[in-house]
């Protein structure tokens, strides 16, 4: 019923896959162990097995540590839908939307969710091994701070920071943020692990000698970048484009300001006869076999912003040249003729015209739908798995003509040429059978199957074995025993 916290100097440091790796490493050696992320801002979710909503990639741990995902695992999940404001997720259930300085004030309230949810974990589990978000240094946000060092404190846990040496400046990361906590942080941070090192370690020690004498504090290990490792990210932040620029099939997806579940084409990014290209804010459009409108936290605003960048002329002379569309949650309603929030749950009340390549309204209502699916591809009969997570209910005479049947009833909507396809179903591509079927659907002739369930077993066992060989696990080990 241990708990060790893992924070960083800055955000996109390494904490998520570090923390991955160790409950894998934690799994491997009889531990039952569980993450935990006491706040987490992200527009990537995932459906646990309580029917809550949490952060992709604690949900991403949580098949690290062997364990089903679970809404306590992720007890504050914050959805930005604009600048200022947020959906609030509380333990899994939609609690409200707020501006920044009003989530500020509601920390409190927040903090009680936060500690309700470790403790039903401290009764399930032999360790918990939590995630902060961003930097424990953030002095603006340190006041009623439920995210770093305020949980560590209410938890009395210990503390490992994480720096980036790749991206410069890793002394000057670790030293500075240790600098700015208070006495009794320093003295939770137990040490340090250097992420991303790539040369001869033997031109680092020096450093890492020096880091010790300085703060009085051990260095745990130093990780190596790991080329090619392709986890699910925790946010929108750093859409990765393929390295390879020319491939049978080429794909584009416009990368909405709003963008949610880009996970979705992580086996696409994979697929060695994919060239998946995200294209952002004032770049061309360039021409393609496939465009996919992806999810979106805010589909009003991110249609909007669609046809300000050109993309409805765009869709319609792509479609005019025989190429396919795919819209998967926000991009399937931006498809319809119309979009309507009465209720204002993604900003203000609004009813939007949608690009009207299928004939369907999509209404917003209370109540977000949250489920884990299995089905088919119709008409393939391709197996199938998924999850839903969406307010819109969407009707119209398209939905007659399913592209998905899931645990029987009908999913989605296809054009009668084929060639416009809609869904509310994320992870359509993880299982090989329907992303086989679906890209051979797009046009591409022989696809060979990409596994891409099975690729993230071996990703996680990859990290794993990472950390086995250049952290200091039984020192760790021995760090969460004395908890």
């Amino acid at each position: 019923m241990a708990t060790l916290m893992i924070q960083g100097t800055t955000s996109d440091a390494g904490k998520s896959t570090v923390v991955a790796g160790l409950c894998r490493v934690l799994k491997r050696r009889g531990f039952r162990v569980a993450p935990f992320k006491p706040q987490n801002m992200a527009l990537n979710s995932a459906v646990t097995e309580d029917g809550g909503e949490i952060g992709r990639s604690t949900a991403l741990q949580a098949q690290a540590a062997g364990v089903a995902p679970h809404s306590d695992m992720n007890p504050v999940l914050l959805k930005p839908e604009s600048d200022r404001g947020a959906q609030i997720i509380l333990r899994g259930k939609v609690y409200g939307h707020m501006g920044a300085l009003d989530y500020h004030a509601f920390k409190r309230t927040a903090q009680e969710s936060v500690m309700a949810a470790w403790h039903a974990l401290q009764r399930r589990y032999d360790v918990i091994i939590a995630e902060g978000a961003g930097s424990p240094a953030e002095i603006n946000l340190r006041k009623g701070d439920i995210a770093n060092m305020g949980f560590a404190e209410a938890a009395d846990c210990p503390v490992l920071l994480v720096g980036d040496i790749d991206r410069g400046g890793v002394f000057a990361q670790l030293v500075g943020t240790l600098e700015l906590l208070s006495k009794s942080e320093q003295a939770r941070t137990k040490g340090f692990i250097v992420n991303r090192f790539r040369g001869d370690i033997g031109l680092l020690n020096p450093g890492l000698e020096w880091l010790t004498q300085r703060t009085g504090k051990p260095v745990f290990g130093t990780l190596p970048y790991l080329q090619g490792l392709l986890l699910d990210a925790e946010d929108s932040v750093g859409l990765t484009q393929k390295t390879a620029q020319v491939a049978p099939l080429t794909i584009v997806v416009p990368a909405l300001p709003r963008i949610s579940n880009h996970t979705d084409f992580d086996p696409l990014r994979l697929h060695p006869h994919v060239a998946l290209h995200f294209i952002g804010p004032d770049q061309p459009i360039p021409a393609a076999d496939v465009i996919i409108l992806p999810g979106s936290k805010s589909t009003a605003h991110d249609l909007a912003w669609l046809k300000r960048q050109g993309w409805e002329v765009a869709i319609k002379r792509h479609l005019r040249y025989g190429g396919k569309v795919l819209g998967i949650c926000g991009g399937f309603q931006m498809l319809g003729e119309w979009v309507e929030d009465a209720e204002g749950l993604e900003g203000p009340p609004a009813r939007v015209a949608g690009l009207g390549l299928l004939s369907l309204t999509t209404q917003m209502v209370s109540g977000k739908q949250l489920r884990n699916v299995v089905g088919q591809l119709l008409p393939e009969g391709a197996s199938a798995t998924g999850y839903e997570i969406h307010n819109g209910v969407s009707e119209g005479a398209a939905l007659a003509n399913p592209l998905f049947d899931l645990e029987n009833r009908h999913e989605g909507a296809v054009s009668d040429d084929g060639q416009i396809m809609g869904t509310y179903l994320h992870g359509l591509f993880d299982h090989p059978d329907a992303c086989q079927a679906l890209l051979k659907r797009f046009g591409l002739t022989e696809v060979g199957q990409v596994d891409y369930l099975a690729h993230r077993e071996k990703e996680l066992e990859r990290l794993a074995d990472s950390l086995e060989a250049h952290l200091e696990i039984e020192a760790i080990i021995k760090l969460i025993q004395q908890a």
